[in-house]
């Protein structure tokens, strides 16, 4: 995400950023939050065929692994596209261990272990807003700079992290209830 009129100062102009690349770009962030999911899903599914195919010794689960992974690289490639580096592979796996960790958490809250499925989801929405913030063009390498801890930039009026702020920005912007 381009912003060639100097640091975004609040969460509120960031998510008026996103609005207007919203509106001049067409981007249709309630259907990404739900291919996503698609996405995380499709990754346990490959997992399943994958110990499905040890546990039975049956060899053709891995035909089914081989089409859900092409699906899952195909509709990956409409949100992640042409990225630089790794960031096809970060972004894959933060998607799937943000599914791992909600799948960990749901089971701990089953136990009635609440405190450590509650951290078990914060984690999951942190992989998933790092996502978001690698794919949206949000986080560049050559914006991070030492400033006070906590403080996302020297304009930062109520420093609470990066993550936290990008996990407020996720929480304001992409909102899969708008339709």
């Amino acid at each position: 995400m381009e912003n060639n009129e100097g640091p975004i100062k609040n969460l509120d102009e960031f998510v008026a950023k996103i609005d207007q690349m919203k509106k001049k770009d067409k981007m249709d962030l309630s259907s990404d939050q739900d291919l996503t999911v698609a996405i995380m899903n499709l990754v346990g599914i490959e997992e399943h065929f994958f110990f499905t195919a040890e546990k039975t010794g049956k060899k053709e689960y891995y035909d089914f692994l081989y089409e859900v992974r092409e699906m899952r690289k195909e509709l990956l490639k409409k949100i992640v596209g042409e990225p630089e580096g790794e960031i096809w592979c970060i972004s894959k796996h933060l998607l799937a261990a943000s599914y791992r960790l909600m799948e960990v958490g749901t089971k701990q809250l089953t136990l009635q272990k609440k405190e450590e499925a509650y951290e078990l989801f914060g984690k999951a929405f942190k992989c998933y807003t790092l996502f978001w913030g690698l794919n949206m063009g949000v986080l560049k390498s050559g914006d991070i700079k030492k400033i006070d801890d906590g403080a996302v930039n020297k304009h930062d009026e109520n420093p609470q992290g990066f993550m936290g702020k990008l996990g407020d920005f996720v929480k304001k912007a992409i909102n899969c209830c708008k339709e």
